[in-house]
């Protein structure tokens, strides 16, 4: 089994993309991701067994799933994006997260333009300074919630029910902002999915 820090460090190393969350006029907030090319020669070395997966869960709004396995650990993860493209690197960077990889959900608002995208050129020279400017000062990463993780699981069941029922559409836009950063928030969404069953 892999170390968890050796896969942390892996993913941290692999952070070199940026994804849309959303445009506003002539201004794009991204988010840090990490960039699914990067990943082999960043996770071979830690797992050669390691896989990513995809899978759509609304093409509007752009919504993916992405499961990710790395040292007999699978974590997955939920977001939308301005693009496909973009929900796919948001959704990585959301499984990233369950593995202890410090990702900003909040992003940065930079200039955009709908033929050549956002400009992420000085955001690139700040991702260059990173990994020391990430890791200094290096904090102990937190552990794991397995609270956390159960409750995770019980939005994720109730989901393949609601796909199941024909309500997956609606579900996903209450997934849009995730799963919850605290128990309470999960348990909220748990419920706000449930009405949507029941509904």
């Amino acid at each position: 089994m892999a170390d968890p820090h050796s896969i942390r460090e892996a993913l941290r190393a692999a952070l070199t993309a940026w994804a849309v969350a959303e445009v506003r006029g002539d201004q794009a907030r991204v988010t840090l991701a990490p960039d699914p090319d990067a990943l082999a020669p960043h996770l071979d070395p830690v797992d050669e067994s390691w896989s990513l997966g995809w899978a759509c869960e609304s093409a509007e709004p752009p919504v993916v799933r992405a499961r990710l396995t790395v040292g007999g650990a699978t974590r997955e993860g939920l977001s939308g994006g301005h693009t496909l493209h973009d929900a796919k690197l948001r959704a990585l960077a959301d499984a990233a997260r369950f593995f202890g990889v410090p990702t900003p959900a909040e992003g940065q608002w930079v200039e955009y333009d709908p033929e050549d995208g956002p400009n992420t050129s000085d955001l690139d020279a700040e991702v260059g300074e990173t990994p020391a400017a990430r890791s200094t000062p290096r904090l102990p990463d937190p552990p794991r919630d397995p609270q956390m993780d159960k409750a995770r699981r019980h939005i994720e069941e109730l989901l393949e029910q609601l796909k199941a029922a024909g309500k997956g559409g609606e579900a996903t836009r209450v997934l849009l902002r995730g799963y919850g950063e605290t128990v309470q928030e999960s348990r909220a969404i748990y419920k706000e999915l449930q009405a949507i069953l029941k509904g």
